[in-house]
């Protein structure tokens, strides 16, 4: 009886001591799309995926246990994507694509010092739009193809990737001043993005996010 008493009455402290706060965050993401294929496997073509520049915004939720140990869960819209350059014969076709989200991700944290914390956790992409943007240097295009081009890119991306992916994440933030936060992180995909695979394919997304937020005492 006595244990049971005991157990009651740390519940109960743990609860009156718990700290449940909200607040906002924003910032600056980096993202690329990782494939399996290649897209220099014709002579003469140099081609590859790189980073595209975005950003996020969103409203976050952290329970406290105690002064060392929290979870937090966050919603986000992120503009996240990638890039595809090719290159042949002087001419460089840089396509953008630009893969709106929404990013739910939930971390488990721990408060090293008062102000600084560290965590990491899984996240759920789900697909809300796909924006393609394609210019051509070294040389010059019919706009009304590259029109039918991004039009038929776009398409390509809503119809044949799944509606959404999972992956993890870890990161870092520190309170600078009150509830005024800032906060770094990296995610990287673990799910294949593409719904009916052929051959084998796959295509992946990582991302960089960093900004600052604000947690309302």
């Amino acid at each position: 009886m006595k244990k049971i008493l005991f157990a009651s009455a740390l519940a109960l402290f743990t609860a009156a001591n718990a700290q449940t706060t909200f607040g906002l965050k924003g910032g600056f993401a980096l993202s690329k799309l990782t494939s399996n294929e290649d897209l220099d496997a014709f002579e003469g073509v140099d081609g590859g995926l790189k980073s595209k520049a975005g950003f996020y915004v969103g409203a976050l939720v952290e329970h406290k246990f105690n002064n060392k140990f929290a979870v937090q869960g966050e919603v986000q819209y992120a503009n996240l994507g990638g890039k595809a350059e090719v290159s042949m014969s002087g001419i460089t076709v840089t396509e953008n694509f630009n893969l709106n989200r929404i990013v739910i991700p939930v971390s488990a944290r721990y408060y090293a010092t008062p102000d600084f914390a560290v965590y990491a956790g899984p996240f759920v992409s789900i697909k809300t739009g796909t924006k393609v943007n394609i210019d051509v240097s070294g040389g010059t295009a019919d706009p009304q193809l590259l029109d039918e081009a991004e039009s038929f890119l776009e398409e390509s991306f809503d119809d044949g990737l799944k509606s959404a992916e999972f992956g993890l994440f870890l990161g870092a933030d520190y309170n600078v001043y009150k509830g005024l936060f800032v906060d770094a992180r990296y995610s990287f995909g673990l799910s294949n993005m593409i719904k009916d695979p052929v051959a084998d394919e796959k295509m992946r997304m990582n991302f960089f996010q960093i900004g600052i937020g604000y947690k309302f005492k």
